[in-house]
């Protein structure tokens, strides 16, 4: 099986979290590879499974093979001391354990010559008075400040911060710090169209050695498309595990078919007759929540919207117009 293709990134084969040809994972890939270069802080947004930890990791990375090229490098491993990536999980109930931790990485970035990485997992977690001491680590975002800095940050969250600094369970400052540019992972029932790729991946992934891969047909594929994933890519990712680990679909679909999570069509709702139809449905949902997303962070700037989208102007106002979306009547130039 050949591994699916990514029009954005040359990525690594053991990526299976970001392969995907939908408009969602496009457009988050084109800004991954704009932004893996610099020092940005980011944050990942998304739910359980999305693959924030995959993202994590592409970024460091890429950003790897960035200083690489950088320098004349042709074969990063050879010519690039690792950059520490360390990741540090914010769900520990034991606030002392986590600042050794985050105190380590930076005993780390003023030992070493290259800048130190750190993946704060599930940042939401913290309590406040770890939050504290993490804001006053890190820079204010001063230019001077930035400079003498050789900390990459990288944050996960699976909540909504804005509404739990409302709470006061968030330190504002701290959001601030970390939010350098915010990523939001699709969940996998938003990105269906990316389904059947996935799949092939996953079987080729663990069928290797003795074990041969399965063959779905296509009922079996529109299960798969048709169910709600709350579990998301790692749960797609079992699923095809028992695929190969009972050399047969049936166990894991009929597991499939009895959970209540699946999304079961209505006598209402005209059946899917083939995957493209399938794929072109999720893909203009997907584009639609994109284009909102980009209006949004911009202030209803269309232009700028553009420029993030990589779309030409004319094509985002015909987009607009075309997807009915609302807002503000007067553009901001």
């Amino acid at each position: 099986m050949n591994s699916p293709s990514n029009s954005v990134l040359d990525l690594p084969t053991d990526a299976g979290f970001v392969f995907g040809q939908g408009a969602a994972l496009r457009a988050l890939n084109a800004i991954v590879s704009d932004i893996a270069p610099t020092d940005i802080s980011v944050l990942l947004i998304g739910e359980s499974g999305t693959g924030k930890e995959a993202y994590a990791r592409l970024i460091h990375r890429l950003s790897e093979g960035h200083r690489a090229s950088g320098s004349g490098s042709q074969t990063l491993a050879r010519q690039v001391p690792e950059t520490p990536l360390r990741k540090i999980s914010c769900a520990s109930h034991d606030a002392a354990h986590f600042l050794v931790q985050l105190r380590e990485g930076f005993r780390l970035e003023a030992a070493g010559q290259n800048p130190v990485c750190l993946f704060l997992d599930g940042i939401e977690e913290l309590d406040l008075s770890c939050q504290r001491t993490l804001a006053s680590l890190l820079p204010d975002g001063e230019p001077e400040v930035a400079r003498t800095s050789r900390i990459r940050l990288i944050s996960s969250t699976s909540a909504q911060l804005e509404k739990a600094i409302e709470a006061g369970r968030f330190r504002r400052e701290l959001f601030f710090r970390i939010n350098g540019v915010s990523l939001r992972l699709p969940p996998l029932r938003e990105r269906k169209e990316d389904i059947p790729a996935l799949v092939e991946h996953f079987l080729a992934k663990h069928s290797k050695g003795s074990k041969a891969a399965p063959v779905l047909n296509s009922e079996a594929m529109e299960l798969l498309i048709s169910h709600s994933w709350p579990g998301n890519i790692r749960e797609l990712e079992n699923i095809v595990k028992k695929m190969v680990a009972f050399a047969d679909t049936k166990v894991a679909l009929n597991e499939l078919r009895a959970a209540p999570q699946a999304v079961r069509p209505v006598a209402a709702e005209p059946k899917i007759s083939s995957l493209k139809v399938a794929a072109r449905a999720a893909s203009r949902r997907t584009e639609r929540e994109l284009i909102l997303q980009a209006l949004e962070r911009t202030h209803w700037n269309r232009k700028r919207a553009a420029q993030e989208l990589q779309i030409s102007y004319k094509s985002l106002l015909y987009k607009i117009k075309q997807i009915d979306v609302p807002g503000p009547g007067s553009e901001e130039l």
